[in-house]
């Protein structure tokens, strides 16, 4: 596409204004009208170039573009673009062996879909399905998505839209505080959860949880929590559902993070990276609970030949090209260097968290309304010189880095030396 042909940032933001829902917003006071996109790198209606370390919250795992997954996905485009499961067609099926390979214990069984509020959702239904209870517990802080029942197991209020949300759900608390250690927050959090199931365990279909929150602000439990979760909700009988939508397919280190606390989920759900752009998503069990979603269900689009020929592009690359041990490194390498600007700005930088390449920098202000302001200005900063970086946690604070797996050591370096700028320009 020539440049003419674009249309400019203005105009899609005055587009937007006025065709979208005002619930539609983008970070940035002067936002990049964003054209094309190769590898880690996306460019704008003028030519400049970003080296993007948000990869669409976790979704261009592989890369913008990446030719190996992009030929595939071509190449079904132009044999067999869609049918839906009531027709017999290889991709979808090639994919869920693919994953049984890949996932946890003896998870084996996947019902795909297109997105992630819907693998949530349909893991949320196989478990009253199974264990035939309704009520649910959540984390505090967690997001599971945007449709009725997922956003009623969401703990963080800025994504509670509905106000007639199912009230059958008990959240606890999230293993962190920051006023305390891992440990002591996850011994409340044990604690509360001990007390709801002594209270209510006969009725609790399942648990879910983010094995990292991501939009919660990168928190990472301790590498008991999970397992000592896991043994109370056996002793009751409840399911334990594991939203792997963020951390799923090596960003962690690991193909799935809940492989950190050595724990199996009962039933598991992914999205984003496995299309890397394409929409694709699933939610996963064993055959034992697999047998009580019995009654006639499809979904139209989920595993149409498309999609399900460029998520198996994707496992292909990610083994290939070793993406998770690739996460292990560069995110030691992120990690470290985020950390040694935490210790040169103390006053602006409070916490480094995650593993991998899910990691979170929490900055702080005079107050959360000044922290808040303090990270729409590094964001703002970050994209002017060439840098896109995502933000999350309650109050909107955290500074998110979850790049495109195929980043560089080079790429690392220059954004913390930029970023290194930007907090000594705010250094007051």
């Amino acid at each position: 596409m020539e440049q003419q042909d674009f249309i400019g940032r203005e105009t899609v933001a005055a587009k937007r204004k006025q065709y979208f829902y005002p619930c539609t917003q983008h970070f940035y006071r002067d936002a990049p009208q964003l054209v094309r996109g190769s590898m880690q790198f996306v460019y704008d209606e003028k030519g400049k170039s970003y080296t993007d370390f948000f990869a669409g919250v976790s979704v261009v795992a592989c890369g913008h573009c990446n030719p190996a997954i992009t030929v595939r996905t071509i190449e079904q485009l132009q044999q067999l673009q869609h049918t839906t499961t009531i027709y017999l067609t290889q991709p979808s099926v090639d994919l869920a062996e693919r994953l049984e390979e890949v996932m946890p214990g003896g998870l084996r069984r996947t019902f795909f879909v297109n997105s992630g509020s819907e693998a949530n959702e349909g893991a949320l239904l196989l478990a009253r399905m199974y264990t035939g209870r309704k009520g649910f517990i959540a984390l505090e802080s967690g997001l599971h998505g945007r449709t009725n029942l997922t956003m009623s197991v969401t703990g963080l209020p800025m994504w509670r839209t509905d106000k007639y949300l199912d009230h059958d759900v008990e959240f606890i608390p999230r293993p962190y505080h920051p006023d305390l250690s891992l440990e002591e927050a996850a011994s409340l959090s044990l604690e509360s959860l001990e007390r709801v199931l002594e209270e209510k365990g006969n009725t609790i279909a399942a648990m879910i949880v983010e094995p990292i929150q991501g939009n919660g602000g990168m928190i990472m439990p301790t590498r008991t929590y999970f397992r000592d979760v896991k043994v109370l909700l056996e002793r009751y009988g409840v399911l334990l559902i594991a939203d792997e939508i963020q951390t799923g397919f090596g960003r962690t280190g690991k193909m799935f993070a809940m492989e950190h606390f050595d724990v199996v989920p009962d039933i598991i759900s992914m999205a984003k990276a496995l299309g890397n752009g394409i929409p694709v998503a699933a939610f996963a069990t064993t055959d034992e609970i697999a047998l009580a979603l019995n009654r006639p269900s499809a979904s139209t689009f989920g595993g149409n030949p498309v999609s399900a020929a460029t998520a198996l592009a994707v496992l292909d690359y990610i083994r290939d090209e070793r993406l998770p041990e690739r996460s292990v490194q560069l995110g030691e390498r992120l990690k470290a260097g985020l950390k040694a600007l935490q210790a040169r700005y103390p006053s602006l930088m409070v916490d480094v968290r995650g593993t991998g390449l899910m990691l979170g920098a929490e900055l702080t202000g005079v107050d959360a309304e000044g922290a808040a302001a303090l990270t729409d200005q590094v964001l703002e900063a970050m994209k002017d010189r060439g840098y896109l970086i995502g933000k999350n946690g309650i109050g909107r604070n955290v500074l998110a880095f979850q790049p495109p797996m195929i980043i560089t050591e080079e790429d690392i370096d220059g954004m913390l030396n930029v970023l290194n700028e930007v907090l000594a320009d705010h250094n007051h």
